[in-house]
């Protein structure tokens, strides 16, 4: 299957048509073992009743938890992350240890800092200068955890605000922070999206890779779906020596469990 790559599911878009907790057994229950999420809770610091909750459904259902979002602020109103605005970085900042926490907890060894959208009026310098701080401090928060923290490019097609939109810009981004335990969030979607050769950038930068993500474009469905060469793309991607795993990060045509048969069907 994937030539031998290890796949997780993203519960932040698939299963949500489940109560978040449902979500680690149905993902167990289609075969998976292991998930990744978004941050699933509308603060930076929720109830420690809540986090036990959801690390004991994720425990009970016996999948691993190899990724989670530091706190991005409300994505389904367009937020795309807090560490590089002003008026948000005090939230990220307040999410930083509970987050990277709540994955040490659980073994996950994966979290993704979301730059943030360009703030009107705020020269780019200055976010970017507060970009590299909160970014050293998730950092040293996620190494005492033993983690990684990704730096994600998106698509400006349907995040215009959001300025890291290639692997070159996220590159200098990682380069100028330093820190040894920051890596690519490689999101092949967004990438491919974004005119980027995808095989070839597998052949280059695999490993500086700290996890991948995919979904077909166009439509951001399963792969299959749209025109993306997943079969070669697996391939490269175990060619390379890519040892992470590749979290399906897709919206499905329907029900979620019905949406994996591609997984059989691929070499």
């Amino acid at each position: 299957m994937g030539a031998g790559l290890r796949f997780d599911v993203n519960l932040s878009i698939l299963f949500t048509e489940l109560p978040l907790l449902e979500r680690p057994g149905a993902a167990a229950k289609a075969g998976f073992d292991a998930v990744e999420l978004w941050w699933p809770f509308d603060r930076p610091d929720p109830p420690e009743s809540d986090l036990d909750a959801l690390r004991r459904a994720i425990e009970d259902a016996g999948v691993r938890l190899v990724g989670l979002n530091f706190d991005a602020g409300d994505m389904g109103a367009g937020d795309r992350g807090l560490l590089s605005r002003p008026g948000d970085a005090d939230r990220f900042l307040a999410n930083v240890d509970v987050a990277a926490g709540f994955a040490g907890s659980l073994g996950c060894r994966v979290l993704n800092a979301l730059y943030g959208n360009r703030v009107p009026g705020l020269p780019e310098a200055a976010q970017r200068e507060l970009a590299l701080a909160t970014l050293s401090r998730a950092a040293g928060a996620a190494a005492k955890a033993g983690a990684t923290v990704v730096v994600e490019a998106l698509n400006s097609y349907e995040n215009p605000g959001y300025p890291i939109t290639s692997s070159a810009a996220a590159f200098a981004l990682i380069e100028q922070v330093g820190a040894p335990n920051l890596a690519f969030l490689a999101d092949l979607y967004h990438l491919h999206r974004m005119g980027e050769d995808v095989p070839a950038l597998i052949d280059r930068d695999a490993g500086r890779f700290g996890h991948v993500q995919i979904a077909d474009d166009p439509g951001r469905g399963r792969p299959g779906s749209g025109a993306m060469p997943y079969d070669l793309i697996f391939a490269r991607l175990a060619a390379a020596g890519y040892r992470g795993h590749v979290g399906l990060e897709y919206r499905p045509a329907g029900p979620s469990a019905e949406s994996f048969t591609w997984l059989e069907e691929t070499p």
